[in-house]
């Protein structure tokens, strides 16, 4: 996953709480830090984010956005 947002958290999941439209993602940073994203369910239903998984929180000046690693190799990304 390549992204212009350099500051980029790796965790693991820990739990996602899903509404009617929104889910809130609560990822274990280590060390005791834990951090929360609200996003859309269409995204969590997309990348299929459960607890235990490894994700990233991207955070872009006031957002934190939720990626995870892509199966694409190197240079030739498909990713939707």
């Amino acid at each position: 996953m390549k992204l212009s947002a350099r500051n980029q958290l790796k965790g693991k999941i820990i739990k996602v709480d899903v509404g009617l439209i929104t889910a809130k993602v609560t990822l274990d940073l280590g060390n005791g830090n834990i951090i929360s994203a609200i996003i859309s369910k269409d995204a969590i239903e997309d990348l299929a984010l459960k607890p235990g998984d490894d994700a990233c929180a991207v955070i872009k000046s006031t957002e934190v956005i939720i990626g995870v690693p892509c199966e694409c190799k190197e240079g030739h990304c498909n990713c939707e």
